[in-house]
């Protein structure tokens, strides 16, 4: 399941940097579901995922991104990334329910900006 990760991992970099929507619906089912916070209705499907992916896209931004898996098993990881936009830190929390063809069907991400005072 390592591999599935990694591989899905480095699929999302690239589809973060390429926002092509080819590349964006690589990584989702056609009835993959996306949540943008834990506790919000999800977005369904690859039209809905692709659309706001490109809404909220970085641009020109430049970043570096870091990431651990935290618990992998056979179809559910958890994963602890960083995101540095050089201005502003992101630290985030994903879990990733994936299909027997590596794809997800659930991605839900929680982000905490560290340049908010606390």
């Amino acid at each position: 399941m390592t591999d599935t990760l990694t591989a899905w991992m480095t699929a999302y970099r690239k589809a973060w940097e390429s926002n092509n929507p080819a590349d964006i619906r690589a990584l989702f089912t056609d009835d993959g579901v996306y949540y943008k916070e834990p506790f919000t209705a999800p977005l369904k499907g690859h039209d809905a995922i692709v659309a706001m992916w490109l809404e909220h896209q970085d641009g020109d931004a430049t970043s570096t991104f870091t990431w651990k898996p935290l618990s992998v098993t056979d179809v559910l990881a958890f994963v602890q990334g960083e995101t540095d936009y050089g201005s502003v830190k992101y630290s985030n929390l994903w879990v990733i329910r994936f299909a027997a063809d590596g794809r997800a069907t659930e991605f839900t991400e929680w982000w905490m900006d560290q340049s908010k005072p606390s």
